[in-house]
This record gives C-alpha cells, structure tokens and sequence, in this order.
C-alpha cells in the first residue's frame, strides 16, 4: 500500500515538474497560523503547485454559462442583488453592490457588480451608454480596496467571455489583495 501511494505521489510530482517546466505553473507555500499570545506563529507550511490555465471544469462551466447569457433570464447575481440569495455584503450604494466570492483566490476577493444589468452582460458589451456605471465599479473596487486594508495594492480582474472563463454573464469586477500578486497573471 505505501509503495502505490509513493508511486501516485511520484505521478503526481512528476506531472506537476512538467507543468512547471512549460512555465504554467508556479510553486509557492500555505501556511497555517494559530494565535499563541500576543504572536502568531506558524504551525504547519504546505507546498503547492499553482497551476496557471483553467481547468477543464472551468473551461466547461464558462462555455456552458456563454450559451444561456443571452437569454435574459436572471443570473445568480440578480438574485444576490435581490436578497433572494445571502451574501457577505462589503459595500453597497444605489448602483452598486460589492460582495465576497464564495470561492476565493486570494485572502481578500471581493466581487463588484452593478446592480442593473442593462445589456452589460460581458465587458466585450459595452457600449458608450455604459461609461457612467463602469467608472462607478472601478470606484467602488477603490472603495472596497480601502475596506478591506489592501489599498496599498490589489488587483481588479475583469474576465470577459467564455475565453477568459466568465461563468456568470453579469459584469462584474474581481478585486483581489491581502497576499503578493504575481505577473503575468495567468
């Protein structure tokens, strides 16, 4: 039994090397911490291989969300606008709503959406009508760097198309910090 774990492991090892070797992949470090006192120490550094391309479910679940975008039926976003579905809310004004994302990317990821969809779908959309709620997102993205203590740098993420892996076709903006951003980004 340890020799077919340490064989899988190997595989595994082996598969990410090539990975790393087609400049795909990154390797960096998870490390847990446990409040002890006044310090935080760490108690466990994993390492991990951070892979730089979609996976096939990624790539599958944004062709599939490209196909239904255009049918004017409500996004899960409409619903989190509504209330019909809970969200961690970080920011809201009239035109905005500003959220956590369920499936984070970094320590601090907060979604930026407006809250009337207008035709905005994709940023591949827009339109020079649209000019008003796009400065308004990135202001809002400013506003929630601020919030959330990551001002000094984040990044703001805009996929756009089943190309760039959008899965839910409602413009929205990611905004990401709180750990060392990479380049290029993926």
């Amino acid at each position: 039994m340890a020799a077919a774990a340490t064989s899988f492991s190997l595989l595994r090892y082996s598969s990410a090397l090539r990975s790393l070797a087609t400049g795909k992949c990154s390797i960096g470090f998870i490390g847990s911490y446990r409040s002890s006192s006044a310090t935080r120490l760490p108690i466990a550094t994993q390492r991990f291989v951070r892979c730089m391309s979609a996976s096939p479910n990624e790539e599958a679940s944004a062709k599939a969300a490209a196909e239904s975008a255009e049918t004017g039926g409500p996004t899960i976003f409409d619903k989190i606008i509504s209330k019909e579905i809970p969200s961690d809310v970080v920011y809201e004004d009239e035109k905005v709503l500003a959220f956590r994302d369920i499936s984070p990317h970094a320590p601090v990821h907060v979604l930026v959406i407006p809250k009337l969809r207008d035709g905005l779908t994709q940023l591949g959309k827009a339109e020079s009508r649209h000019s008003e709620i796009l400065g308004n997102l990135l202001l809002a993205a400013k506003i929630v760097a601020e919030k959330e203590g990551i001002a000094d740098g984040f990044r703001v993420v805009i996929n756009s198309g089943p190309s760039a892996c959008q899965s839910v076709y409602h413009l929205h903006l990611h905004v990401l910090g709180g750990r060392q951003m990479k380049w290029p980004p993926g």
